[in-house]
């Protein structure tokens, strides 16, 4: 029986018993697929992955550490992403941990499928410590003081949940894709199975389930935006489920974020791409010949800040050549160079304002 004030340890295994595809259900959940469809389609599209990989990865980051009262300004994160530097502050560091724990989860999808085993890679990196299943007791969820949920007790329970959960995500059922994403959240948030760190490691294990499923080829779903403007809502469904089994209302909610962070990501794919062509054509037309090609402006998309080294590792010049080409790019203003550390970094400042808006 749940109560608040006691551990949860007879947290239902999945799937649940209660009928999850309704009829409104099923609707949402058609309107979510479309338009992460179209969502995937759109990026499969774009030449260079990597520069919509950069943005979302550290957009969803920054956000989804917010959640836990991580805040970072996108300046600091990106500035500190791209120089090397020893004076980058520790909330900013703790972002870019997320952001490597997406990433590294996302390249071993190709090596296992997600496992317990990947839940705990997760919050190490993000946590950068050793940390792996809680086995200490008194662990509670408050909110003003007071105690809202206490999750399962004991590393064999927790780990028996666990493995439960794994099999859910794997089982080859006709429940729907995205129906079963939003279970497996409100699941690994119950199971709370880490002293810090869950809320972070379960927003990084929806967008790797998404890839898994082949809802995605990249993990470029922005889904800790929807979160931040619906915290309250985030919560209050949670809740809804723990004590009233309202399962109808979680799924909606969830599946209504997927449309509308899909949508969300789309518009700023659809606004980078715009910009990229557009500087493109206004480049050919303003540089020297020598400096200018279609390589070098497409690194500028890569992330918001460029440096003389990015040149050189891509072969476009060499070390004193590179730095003028980037001073050049200044000069005709698609450019704002700044100092950080010892280090100059060249702003893209039209990329950055799509990012940041």
């Amino acid at each position: 029986m749940y109560h608040p004030e006691k551990s949860y340890n007879d947290l239902p295994l999945l799937p649940p018993k209660v009928e999850l595809e309704t009829k409104q259900v099923l609707k949402q959940a058609i309107v979510a697929t479309r338009v992460l469809a179209e969502l995937k389609g759109r990026a499969d599209e774009i030449p260079n992955q990597s520069m919509l990989v950069n943005a979302v990865t550290l957009q969803e980051a920054k956000d989804s550490s917010e959640i836990e009262n991580i805040v970072t300004t996108q300046d600091n994160l990106y500035q500190a992403f791209t120089a090397n530097t020893n004076s980058t502050d520790a909330q900013t560091k703790e972002v870019l941990r997320y952001r490597q724990a997406l990433w590294q989860g996302y390249n071993n999808l190709t090596k296992r499928p997600l496992s317990t085993n990947t839940f705990i890679s997760i919050v190490r990196t993000i946590k950068e410590n050793d940390a792996g299943i809680r086995k200490t007791t008194g662990t509670k969820i408050t909110r003003n003081g007071t105690t809202i949920y206490t999750p399962p007790e004991g590393e064999k329970t927790i780990r028996n949940l666990l493995k439960n959960l794994e099999d859910f995500i794997h089982q080859t059922n006709d429940i729907d894709d995205l129906i079963r994403l939003a279970v497996m959240h409100y699941q690994f948030e119950a199971i709370h199975p880490f002293p810090d760190g869950n809320g972070r490691t379960g927003r990084v294990l929806n967008i790797l389930y998404l890839v898994e499923k082949g809802l995605l080829d990249a993990p470029i779903l922005y889904l800790s935006k929807y979160i931040i403007e619906n915290k309250n809502d985030y919560y209050k469904k949670l809740r809804g489920v723990t004590e009233k089994h309202d399962w109808e209302a979680w799924i909606l909610f969830m599946l209504k974020g997927v449309e509308e962070t899909a949508a969300y990501t789309l518009q700023k794919i659809n606004a980078i791409n715009a910009l990229m062509e557009e500087t493109i054509l206004f480049a050919k037309e303003k540089l020297p010949n020598r400096v200018y090609s279609k390589e070098l402006i497409e690194l500028l998309f890569e992330q918001p800040y460029c440096k003389v080294k990015f040149l050189v590792d891509k072969g476009i010049a060499k070390r004193q050549t590179a730095a003028e080409y980037l001073q050049e790019l200044e000069k005709i203003g698609i450019l704002k160079s700044q100092k950080v550390g010892v280090e100059n970094l060249f702003l893209n400042v039209p990329l950055f304002q799509i990012l940041k808006d």
